[in-house]
């Protein structure tokens, strides 16, 4: 599985565990859950393997974010990515770590 992110401040905090990037700053555990996160996107073979992993709830977005998926990284953030495939091989883009509290907004 190839990961790729949309913004270069999910790259550093995947790669170095923060960012120089203030307006996006997290909490230990949110990154930690992040990190591992990313760590299972990257291990799975294809999408359907996320289910199999249940603490991760992971699920196909409906509504204005259609063609968007999401895990859990903690109990109060997602992480929010994009599912296309490159010839054989799924590529997954992280577009966003967003709170559940303004899931909906």
């Amino acid at each position: 599985m190839i990961v790729t992110f949309e913004k270069e401040y999910l790259r550093d905090l995947y790669e170095t565990g923060k960012t120089t990037d203030k307006k996006h700053r997290f909490q230990p555990d949110v990154i930690e859950g992040y990190v591992k996160g990313i760590y299972y996107l990257e291990k799975a073979s294809n999408p359907e393997d996320l289910y199999r992993y249940r603490s991760l709830n992971y699920e196909k977005l409906k509504g204005y974010k259609k063609g968007i998926s999401s895990i859990r990284a903690t109990k109060k953030y997602r992480i929010e990515f994009i599912e296309k495939n490159e010839g054989n091989e799924p590529v997954f883009t992280v577009c966003n770590i967003l709170e559940l509290s303004n899931h909906y907004k």
